[in-house]
């Protein structure tokens, strides 16, 4: 994989169930500041569309499925997000986008920091424009 980090999580269990282990610093790259998830999402709907300047996060599919897109402005990959038992890390500077999401589906993300809409890209074109001045 070219961009997606998936990151494989502590899942403990035993005749019970499991238990799946997210501690921010040892398990994840980063302190948790914040933590959303996504729910009912309608059938066609797609979510993200938007990049961050600092933020990292990562995504969990808890249940159900839906399909990632990441995108740094020169490579694109869409990801099948279906585990409870892995991660995806979404870091700084990368186009994300959800399709495709099963009915069932519940997203939980972690991030590294508290909501700040200055640090969202929400245009694509702005997003291609400020990669490639990068480089």
């Amino acid at each position: 994989m070219f961009l997606t980090d998936l990151i494989p999580l502590r899942t403990l269990g035993d005749d019970r169930g499991g238990l799946t282990v997210l501690e921010g610093g040892n398990d994840l790259p980063f302190e948790i500041k914040r933590v959303y998830y996504l729910t009912r999402t309608k059938p066609k709907v797609s979510r993200g569309f938007h990049a961050h300047i600092a933020l990292r996060q990562m995504a969990v599919c808890i249940s159900g499925e839906c399909e990632m897109v990441m995108d740094d402005g020169y490579l694109r990959e869409t990801v099948l997000m279906n585990s409870s038992e892995r991660g995806i890390l979404i870091e700084p500077m990368v186009w994300h986008e959800m399709h495709n999401f099963s009915e069932d589906c519940v997203l939980l993300v972690l991030a590294s920091d508290i909501y700040d809409e200055a640090d969202y890209i929400r245009i694509y074109d702005d997003f291609l424009e400020i990669v490639r001045a990068k480089s």
